[in-house]
């Protein structure tokens, strides 16, 4: 499937989000590439494989072009290892609020603290509900970026 993805990110500065669950997922995704102009990413989400190509994001930071298509998790695990280190492992949290869905990431190993939502949008100037758990908005910032979380993780910064 491809698409222009708009988003807008923001940190989480509580865990009130989980009563607010409707589900959670364990995450491990590696990037083949992490050029700003074309990243290229394998995750298994659960018990399913993808391989998703990001292009540059906009100006603002809210709109890029991706693909995604799914693949089989023996080929996800394979493509896991010949990525760039570092491997992501994250659990997502899915948070219905209003009209939307903040999907909710919470990292663990060279990330861990690390605590993020996003939401999607139709587009960039969308209205939407805001939870009070939800933090500094962190849209366009390159180091939140997951791309950028395996080459400089966050016990780094």
């Amino acid at each position: 499937m491809e698409q222009l993805e708009i988003e807008r990110k923001f940190l989480v500065k509580s865990n009130a989000y989980k009563k607010d669950a409707s589900s959670q997922t364990r995450i491990v995704q590696g990037f083949l590439n992490t050029d700003p102009e074309r990243t290229v990413r394998v995750r298994i989400k659960g018990n399913k494989g993808f391989l998703t190509v990001k292009g540059r994001s906009n100006d603002s930071g809210t709109t890029r072009f991706e693909w995604e298509a799914e693949i089989s998790i023996s080929e996800a695990t394979n493509l896991i290892d010949l990525c760039e280190p570092v491997i992501l492992e994250k659990i997502r949290f899915e948070i219905p609020a209003g009209n939307h869905v903040f999907e909710v990431d919470e990292f663990f190993g060279e990330n861990k603290g690390l605590v993020v939502a996003e939401i999607e949008l139709e587009h960039e100037d969308e209205v939407f509900l805001k939870p009070d758990w939800l933090g500094t908005e962190v849209t366009g910032e390159i180091k939140y970026y997951n791309s950028q979380l395996s080459k400089k993780p966050f016990i780094k910064w």
